[in-house]
């Protein structure tokens, strides 16, 4: 199939792993940006994190990342000083993001990529690495 979709990837989290398997399950082969080798810009990290429907600190990750010793739990701080230390250290950025004509999400767990893909395009099951069947035998969502 056919479809602008792009997955802001980090190849070393199995959730972002799951996600790209899943877009590529459909027959899509997306554009893959390893954001952390090629930075996002303040403006696209922005329309990503607002097209998603999130505020800035839903998108940023605090696990395996300097969030903490960054003292970025304070709440204080505002939305461009958030943005400031997720671009100068995009391990903050919350993986992974994926854009399609039908809408942004931040793909956590790896199935709400589903929401944004057509329906029709999976035929037969699909399991994550850990083991968990997101697709059934017939290409459709397991609740």
């Amino acid at each position: 199939m056919t479809m602008d979709v792009t997955i802001y990837h980090n190849p070393e989290c199995g959730t972002s792993r799951n996600t790209l398997d899943l877009i590529r399950h459909g027959g899509i082969e997306p554009t893959v940006i390893e954001y952390l080798v090629n930075p996002l810009s303040r403006t696209k990290l922005v329309t990503m994190i607002a097209d998603a429907g999130l505020t800035i600190r839903q998108a940023i990750r605090e696990k395996g990342t300097p969030y903490a010793e960054l003292g970025l739990d304070n709440p204080s701080l505002t939305d461009d000083q958030l943005l400031d230390a997720m671009l100068k250290d995009p391990i903050l950025i919350n993986r992974p993001f994926v854009v399609t004509p039908l809408g942004t999400r931040l793909s956590r767990p790896s199935e709400v990529v589903l929401d944004i893909l057509p329906t029709d395009i999976f035929h037969g099951p699909f399991t994550k690495e850990d083991g968990e069947q997101v697709l059934d035998k017939g290409g459709k969502r397991i609740v």
